[in-house]
């Protein structure tokens, strides 16, 4: 269900009950491009059935479902067609049409082209920890969340989020697991990992199905290249990549997860709702342990500024894009609080 996490924080003015939720979700249900809309996005019921509950509450977890549906017009496609119309004013005038009006020309082609092109569907989970006062979006890119972030708040009064930062930046924290070996408690270290170098050269070395644990590693660490990525384990239950961004992604659960007593049986047949709810609650299960366990991994949850107050939809992005620290080029292990610097790059 879950590939990619990206964790904020709910502020403590927002609480709301499924069945207010489902009430302001309802006005923002998803409605197909029209023949002339270049994107439209709302809220689909997570259980994939029609006229079904736009939240699913499973153990207490909230799950929400996003569409968002794009006609995708090649910049080829539209330039050509610009050029055409502008040769045609030219020939009825003997006139090119400058700048201005070689940019109306491209929004009117835009609009001719729209009704004929295909269109890319895709969907996106939002899950809500009501109790924990989470609120996790399985998104690969900050860009993709900040849009949600932005329907989510326009959707729902009163709702203040926050991205989620730590005392100790990802980047200091996976330099000091990888030059010394040493990976945080609950955590093991798998064989994938990206570094940087910080310099102008901005040269870049990646290990896949590699092991980590080795001077070469350790070298680059010591030369001052940055992990921006690093495969780890938790608990040998949940395999993961964490970023610089303190994204997770490449998330995947194993086998072990599958094998207790609530698990749904693999190979036989299972109810689709009763597979619904056993994925929901397993995967929430499981993550709800793991995040704060990699929090505190990472120093703990920092306390600023950006979590005070109401995010409003316009200024999204900027709440939840704080500055890189850079860790040290030496691998030893820094004070929770003694990365002063904000933590991530997004």
């Amino acid at each position: 269900m879950f590939k990619n996490l990206i964790v904020y924080r709910i502020g403590e003015g927002w609480s709301a009950s499924v069945s207010q939720l489902e009430s302001e979700l309802d006005k923002a249900r998803f409605v197909p491009c029209g023949l002339t809309q270049q994107k439209s996005a709302g809220w689909i019921e997570p259980r994939g059935e029609k006229h079904g509950p736009l939240v699913e509450s499973v153990s207490g977890q909230w799950l929400l479902r996003l569409m968002s549906e794009q006609r995708v017009v090649p910049g080829s496609v539209v330039k050509r067609r610009t050029e055409e119309i502008a040769d045609q004013i030219e020939e009825q005038t003997g006139r090119r049409p400058g700048k201005k009006q070689t940019k109306e020309l491209k929004e009117q082609a835009l609009l001719e082209l729209l009704p004929m092109a295909f269109t890319k569907v895709a969907t996106t989970w939002v899950w809500i920890a009501p109790k924990q006062r989470l609120l996790v979006l399985d998104c690969g890119s900050q860009a993709k969340a900040d849009e949600i972030v932005t329907l989510l708040v326009k959707a729902m009064d009163g709702l203040s989020l926050s991205l989620i930062q730590t005392e100790m930046s990802p980047a200091v924290a996976m330099s000091h697991w990888l030059g010394t070996g040493e990976p945080p408690y609950q955590f093991s270290v798998d064989r994938e990992c990206e570094l940087k170098s910080p310099d102008e050269m901005k040269s870049v070395v990646r290990y896949a199905r590699h092991p980590l644990d080795t001077d070469e590693v350790k070298q680059h660490i010591q030369a001052g290249k940055v992990p921006t990525r690093v495969a780890l384990s938790w608990r040998d239950r949940v395999s993961f990549v964490l970023t610089e961004a303190l994204q997770l992604k490449k998330l995947a659960f194993l086998d072990v997860v599958f094998e207790g007593d609530g698990a749904p049986a693999r190979g036989g047949k299972v109810d689709k709702s009763e597979a619904f709810e056993a994925d929901v609650a397993i995967s929430t299960g499981e993550l709800i342990q793991l995040i704060p366990d990699l929090f505190e991994a990472l120093g703990g949850e920092a306390l600023t500024m950006a979590s005070v107050g109401t995010l409003k939809p316009e200024a999204s992005a900027g709440v939840a894009a704080p500055a890189n620290a850079a860790p040290a080029a030496a691998p030893t292990a820094p004070h929770p609080r003694a990365d002063h610097a904000p933590p991530w790059d997004v």
